[in-house]
């Protein structure tokens, strides 16, 4: 194992100790932006997320063409 990782290892766990009890001394201002934090991710969620997924793949203009030649 090569030194970059083992830094990356050791400060990602530092970070989730670190959380964990940020997070236990501070639940209930956490719980009490946990809708907020619900109602900022789903705009984040739409800007970000590939726009792939949706189906749309057969819905082209040449088809479309083609079918009303029929």
């Amino acid at each position: 194992m090569n030194w970059d990782r083992k830094w990356t290892l050791i400060a990602a766990s530092l970070g989730v100790i670190l959380a964990f009890f940020l997070l236990r001394e501070h639940w209930a201002h956490a719980l009490g932006l946990a809708p907020y934090i619900l109602l900022l991710a789903c705009p984040l969620l739409h800007l970000f997320h590939g726009h792939g997924g949706h189906g749309h793949g057969g819905h082209s203009k040449d088809r479309v063409g083609k079918d009303e030649t029929r």
